[in-house]
């Protein structure tokens, strides 16, 4: 059973000292993911911080951050071991076996290279080798494929996988775990039973001002609620991607950077790239926000006489 945080109140508080602000559902569910050591599910849009939220908890509690990518085509080898065949080469070919002395010693050979000293650990069996303490960051697990998923069945059960050359090597320290979802299919009964989900959307305006006054103390604090105002409306619109929370704060670094203490038809021209990363998403915001015959500055912006 992990310890590794006292109470909901210092989750907060630790995640707050690694600039992570987090509100009383996660910290709760983070507190009892540790204490009963289970995987931490966070489920929501793209941009709404639940990568951070990994890396905040490593940094808080002092962990290593292993981090396993999805995506779809992940197999085994990938996520969590395969063999080094060149180096297993090397052996053979170094071996009294080829040198032409027969078969008998290619047994010896042959458990010689199947040793872990020939193991290149992927991210899951990294976590589970691991003599220090680790936060398993598994993100984007909605990219995998339904059958990918049960290669992690066994390691959120038990902590453990089995290698037929080597046997079942368990966790000597259970990792936090931290799974993330964008929904971009639906996960599993059995990944889902195994885990404590929280869903994570966009904050409220109030909250967001509050992150990019924390994230970019060198903003003015009226320019930080506006631009949370603003993007609580940019998000509404019939977006391809909405702009996430760490875009708002480079846009408010941004008009910052320019001199900018309020969101002028001008300061929204210029920094459009910032927000908006696609043409139609840039067209329809500019259409929005700058008037129906306004253009979408694509490259070299020009802005709108005010």
């Amino acid at each position: 059973m992990g310890e590794r945080f006292a109470d909901p109140t210092d989750v907060r508080e630790r995640l707050s000292a690694a600039d992570y602000l987090a509100d009383e559902a996660v910290a709760v569910a983070l507190f009892l993911a540790d204490r009963l050591d289970r995987p931490l599910l966070v489920e929501g849009p793209a941009g709404v911080g639940k990568t951070e939220l990994a890396k905040a908890t490593a940094a808080a509690v002092g962990a290593r951050l292993i981090r396993l990518q999805c995506y779809e085509g992940l197999d085994e080898s990938r996520a969590l071991y395969e063999w080094n065949y060149r180096k297993q080469l090397l052996r053979i070919q170094a071996s009294p076996l080829s040198s032409g002395i027969g078969e008998a010693g290619w047994s010896s050979v042959e458990e010689s290279i199947f040793d872990e000293s020939f193991l290149l650990p992927r991210p899951l069996l990294e976590a589970i080798r691991a003599k220090d303490d680790v936060v398993l960051l598994i993100d984007e697990v909605d990219r995998l494929e339904v059958e990918t998923e049960a290669l992690l069945l066994e390691v959120l059960a038990e902590f453990q996988v089995t290698i037929p050359e080597l046997g079942t090597l368990r966790a000597a320290r259970r990792p936090l775990v931290v799974l993330t979802s964008n929904s971009t299919r639906e996960l599993g009964e059995a990944l889902r039973r195994r885990c404590l989900f929280v869903p994570l959307d966009y904050p409220l305006p109030a909250r967001e001002a509050e992150i990019i006054r924390v994230r970019a103390p060198g903003v003015d604090e009226r320019l930080a609620d506006d631009v949370a105002r603003f993007l609580q409306a940019a998000r509404r619109l019939d977006l391809r991607k909405r702009p996430s929370i760490s875009e708002a704060i480079d846009w408010a670094r941004a008009l910052a950077a320019l001199g900018k203490l309020t969101i002028t038809d001008d300061a929204i021209a210029a920094t459009l790239p910032v927000l908006f990363k696609t043409r139609s998403d840039m067209e329809t915001a500019t259409r929005h926000f700058l008037g129906a015959g306004a253009t979408a500055p694509v490259t070299n912006p020009t802005p709108r006489a005010t």
